[in-house]
């Protein structure tokens, strides 16, 4: 029989809704040992609250008190989707109340902030956590993934792993949070982005040593919702070049974060080069990736057109599309599968030391964007 797992959302914008939806359509997926089911709601913002209750049946509380919600019996694992500056406080709080968690990243505002969620991790190992990032269960990420893991790759060129939009690129675009270092961030873009470069790159074990950025301020002023203009401080588009060591010397890691980026939707990518393979895979061409085997002469990239090939089967048709609420969904799968025992069907959500790691890079990107230096990324062991 399949497991149900009783769920509160603490957030309830935008990607607490994606879970509802994600929730909702858990018949979509084939032979899943677990589904979740959202029980409870939270959030200062009754309209937010109020679609819930108004879409999702299962929801029986409904409070913009997050301790209340925590201290319902019935809650069993908290998907909390708050502003940075609330994580070092919320995610503690739903550890110590016994609630497995899969939190937004950054995972906290900066690395003190992470470090006071990793001590609580480590003070309840009876808890469940992973940190949330969906890029890379798209099909062709994954193909990139089996392609790396499966070997003989030659010595590694280059990696580039990049997030790129153009959300900001209107200068009159009214603020928002994600804009205001009190709330985001010091890290700017890199705290909002960065997990979902980093993912891939940390869990193949690509760990920089050293790191160097440009960081960029584009806007240095926005206006508010009321017309006036205010500062905004935060970074727009980062692009850090990490040092990773291996046998050969080693090689770049780029990693690109950019809210202000022409032409660009939405796109998330990776690309690994070689001396003998490589592989490339971006949501801007979602049904394809490619790759290149070089055996001497000319190298040519061959092109493979994708479908809807999950980690997780899905009723959907092998020849039909895969887009970003398939990958949201498939993120769940592989958290609610984890936590009931199995093994994510081999790629799972991002891990308590993953999201530190990320921080140690951004920490050092930050100092090294900041004083034009290259830094060695200092990276915190207490999540291992």
């Amino acid at each position: 029989m399949t497991r149900v797992i009783k769920f509160g959302v603490i957030g309830c914008g935008l990607m607490g809704r994606e879970f509802a939806s994600s929730a909702a359509r858990w018949l979509h997926l084939a032979d899943t040992v677990a589904r979740p089911e959202i029980v409870a709601v939270c959030d200062l913002n009754p309209a937010l609250t109020d679609w819930f209750s108004t879409h999702v049946p299962t929801v029986s509380q409904v409070t913009d008190d997050y301790r209340a919600l925590l201290a319902n019996p019935d809650v069993e694992a908290v998907y909390c989707a708050v502003p940075h500056n609330l994580h070092h406080d919320i995610y503690p709080d739903i550890l110590a109340a016994g609630k497995h968690l899969l939190g937004e990243k950054p995972f906290g505002i900066d690395a003190a902030a992470n470090a006071r969620i990793q001590d609580a991790i480590s003070a309840h190992p009876e808890c469940f956590v992973r940190c949330s990032s969906e890029m890379p269960f798209f099909p062709g990420a994954q193909k990139v993934i089996d392609f790396v893991q499966s070997g003989d790759l030659g010595d590694i060129i280059e990696v580039e792993a990049a997030f790129l939009h153009s959300s900001d690129l209107n200068p009159d675009k009214p603020i928002n949070w994600k804009r205001m270092v009190d709330v985001n961030g010091a890290y700017g873009c890199m705290g909002d982005l960065g997990m979902h470069v980093l993912h891939v790159p940390l869990r193949l074990g690509w760990r920089p040593i050293s790191v160097s950025a440009s960081l960029v301020n584009r806007f240095a002023t926005r206006p508010d919702a009321s017309g006036q203009t205010v500062p905004c401080e935060t970074w727009d588009n980062a692009t850090i070049t990490g040092h990773v060591d291996d046998a050969g010397g080693g090689f770049p890691l780029v990693m690109k974060t950019w809210r202000i980026a022409p032409g660009h939707s939405n796109t998330w990518s990776i690309r690994v080069l070689g001396t003998k393979k490589s592989a490339f895979f971006s949501t801007k061409n979602p049904r394809q990736w490619q790759y290149m085997t070089y055996a001497g002469g000319a190298g040519a990239w061959s092109v493979e057109d994708l479908g809807f090939q999950t980690l997780f089967p899905a009723i959907t048709g092998g020849i039909f599309e895969f887009g970003f609420p398939d990958a949201l969904q498939q993120m769940w799968a592989a958290f609610v599968d984890e936590l009931a025992g199995g093994d994510a069907n081999g790629f799972a959500c991002v891990t308590p030391q993953e999201a530190a790691d990320h921080h140690a890079i951004l920490t050092a990107a930050l100092k090294a964007g900041t004083t034009r230096t290259v830094q060695d990324v200092i990276y915190d062991t207490r999540a291992s």
